[in-house]
This record gives structure tokens, sequence and C-alpha cells, in this order.
């Protein structure tokens, strides 16, 4: 239907689509869209005095809004300037406001809206989004900033987290070894169907048990005590705010970090015999050398020539076997996150009598630190095999957001945008149901 004044266009009004405000006139202008738009307030009182104002001319005010069509979008909201008739209102005039654009605001709701829910859905960074908008970076991260901080100051975020994730990575490299590392909490709570669909809680910048504690208290009571599971890497700041704040929640080592402390203890073994029998580290055509990444491969996934050659090579570059025993050790250990619960308890009991007292010094001290996370790999089997691996993809999402963004300076800005782009927002793959 048209208008009564004969100014609106219904049609350019459906495709601005924003209740109460209406499209005078539309041009093109230096290759974006300009619209003059206008509310349809007609009347209001004084927010002092609730005396019903009259009107006092207008103000234009420019604002970007998302683009469309390709193209940016530039408003000019011709605002109602308003006069309160009551001689003893200290209100004077005031401009009309509604929901398209905050007070002194240079963006409108709905393209902060859109660049925000960017940033959450899509790899793309804040100088992309400016571009698109037609405005400055500054402009646009203003406006994202404020949107993002309330989006995150909402409790209900952490509300139903049952299970943690924690793991540290660097934000920045330069400066000092050490202060550029942040501690990344992560969400490893489990749906209806046994999934975790990982998310980003909070970033806190430093390494330590004393980080990791304050955040969980900065919580409450209520958040720790809901907390059943806890996953973490072998880091014993880390267990023991853990131990400290979280007593009723089970602590579970990493897997992948338990496979690759003893990937690790092999490899000094390969690197000190190595030494030992040809007096200098590995080289081109060694045998211990040329098989340095046949020897971190699980012996399931050896084919028969590659199972042939890593023997052919032991042979000849390892006289005391003790690469030998220490590769069985590593694929011993590796066993133990391939078998049930009853042979995996099995197996790490006899790994953890039996490897301390090993004569080859690396797997004994691999042994001597396995012991003392015995009841957090064990807990492993206890809690359906909880790991550390929906933090390490969250840090992928991390990384990407990093590399994006061509690395970052201020660590607050870095907060916000990993919040954004790792906080459980992007929709999931879901398979295609199959249809007889």
């Amino acid at each position: 239907m048209s208008c009564p004044n004969g100014r609106w266009c219904e049609r350019a009004d459906t495709m601005f689509a924003v209740d109460g405000v209406h499209v005078i006139s539309a041009a093109n202008a230096a290759s974006r869209l300009l619209l003059h738009v206008e509310t349809d307030q007609n009347t209001t009182g004084c927010p002092d005095c609730g005396v019903v104002a009259i009107g006092h001319g207008r103000r234009k005010v420019r604002l970007h809004d998302a683009p469309s069509l390709g193209r940016p979008v530039s408003l000019v909201w011709v605002k109602r300037v308003w006069r309160c008739p009551d001689t003893g209102c200290p209100r004077g005039t005031f401009t009309e406001e509604h929901a398209l654009a905050g007070r002194r605001a240079k963006l409108t709701t709905r393209a902060v809206h859109w660049a925000v829910d960017a940033l959450e859905r899509f790899d793309t960074s804040v100088s992309a989004l400016a571009h698109q908008l037609g405005v400055a970076w500054r402009t646009v991260w203003d406006g994202i900033e404020a949107e993002a901080l309330r989006r995150l100051a909402d409790k209900v975020r952490l509300t139903g987290v049952d299970a943690l994730g924690v793991d540290e990575h660097v934000w920045s490299h330069t400066g000092f070894p050490g202060t550029g590392m942040v501690t990344g909490i992560v969400d490893h709570t489990r749906d209806e169907k046994g999934r975790v669909h990982a998310r980003l809680l909070d970033l806190m910048p430093g390494r330590s048990g004393k980080v990791y504690a304050d955040w969980i208290k900065a919580q409450g009571k209520d958040f720790a005590e809901g907390i059943k599971v806890a996953t973490l890497d072998p880091f014993r700041g880390y267990a023991n705010a853990v131990r400290d704040e979280l007593p009723e929640a089970i602590t579970v080592v990493d897997a992948f970090h338990v496979v690759k402390l003893g990937g690790a203890a092999l490899d000094d073994v390969r690197r000190r015999v190595q030494q030992s029998t040809l007096g200098h580290r590995g080289r081109k055509g060694d045998p211990l050398f040329g098989i340095r990444r046949t020897l971190q491969i699980g012996a399931e996934h050896l084919n028969d020539k590659q199972a042939k050659r890593l023997e052919d090579k032991l042979i000849a570059g390892d006289p005391g076997h003790e690469v030998t025993l220490a590769w069985q050790c590593y694929q011993k250990l590796r066993d133990v996150y391939h078998s049930n619960p009853a042979r995996g308890r099995d197996l790490v009991t006899g790994i953890l009598t039996s490897f301390p007292s090993c004569p080859i010094p690396e797997i004994a001290r691999l042994g001597r630190t396995l012991r003392q996370w015995k009841s957090a790999i064990l807990a492993y089997f206890e809690t359906h095999g909880a790991s550390n691996g929906p933090t390490e993809a969250i840090n992928g999402v991390i990384e990407t957001t990093r590399r994006i963004a061509r690395g970052f300076r201020n660590f607050d800005h870095y907060r916000l945008r990993c919040l954004l782009a790792a906080g459980g927002h992007r929709p999931y793959r879901k398979k295609a149901a199959n249809h007889a």
C-alpha cells in the first residue's frame, strides 16, 4: 500500500527492511549506494516532562549501512528535531531516536551486527569488512568491539559447561621468551549424542596454574561445582589449579601428549645412539637418521616394505638394540589408547611397573614421569576417552584467525577476535540424511 504523504516507496522500504524507517530517495554516488531516509515518527513526548513536543526542524546524520548488491551503502538520516513547549522544562530541544543507530554512531546497528556475525562465522578480517562497508578500519572496529563485549558479557554463555580443556599457545612472538604466552580455556561439554562441539570460553595472558585458577575462581562457585571433567597436557601448573579449584572434577591427561612423550624419548635414544656409534649427528645415508620418521609410525600402519626397511636399518645402526627396545616401548605406550578399557588399564599398570627400571635412561625417565600422572592417565578410561583434542581443534581456529589478521599487537583485540571466531558460533556441517 502507498503511504498517505506519497513520499515513501513501498518497494524501497521493503528492500531497506527497517521497521519505522522509510527511504526518501536513492542514488549512485562514488561507487556506493546513497540513500536518504527518515522515520515515520509524527508525535513524541519530552523525555524529561512528558509534554507533547513540537517540531523544530531537521538535522542530517550520515551513517554507513551493511553493503547491498556488492556496493557500500551510505545513509543520510534526516532526523527530526523536537522542542519541548514547557518553558519550565530544562530539556529545550532534543533529537529523535531509533534502533537504526545509536547516538553519535557512524555505523548502523545492522552494519555492526553484520560485521560481528561475519567475524563469528567466516574466516575474514576487520580490514576486509571495512573495505566492504567503505569505512576506515578504526570506524568498523569501534562498532565491533562494543557489540562483541556486549555479547560476551552474557552469563548464559557459561551455563551448562561440565567439562573443561586447557592449553597454552603463543599469541605474540615479540619480546622476551615467554612474554607472549596465553592460556586458553575451552568448553568440552558433550551433547546428548556424546559429541563434543568445542568452543573457546576465554583467553588469559600468561601460562601458569595461577592464571588458570584465578579464571576458575572468577566464574563463581556454581560454575566450578558443575565441572565434572578437566583435561589437560602433562603440565603440573594446570593440574594444581584443577586440584585446588575443581576438587570434584576428574583430571585427564591428554592421550596425544602422553604418546608424544614416548615419541620424544624414542627420538632421544636414537640421537644418543647415533652420536655414540658414528660420532656425529644424523646425516643423509646414516641408518638411524633414515628411519627417524618411520620410528614414529604405529606398527599396525607399516606395510611390508616399511617393516623390512625398519628392521634392516635397526640391524645396521643399532648394535646395542637400545633403539629397538625404545621403539617397542613406544609401541606399547601407543597400544594403551587402541585397547578396550580393561586391557588399557593392564597395559598402563605394566608400563608404570617396567619403564622406570628400564636400563635405557631415557625410557626410565619417561616411566618416572608417567608414574607421576598415573591416576590422570587411567582417568581416560573412566571418562569415555576424554582428551584435549577439542582444545587443539580450537587452537587451529585461533591460528587461522591470527594468520588472516597477519598478527596482533593488542592482546585485548586478539582476545575478542578469537572469542568471536572460536566461541562456538559457526554452524557445524551435518551429514545429509539418506533417503530410501
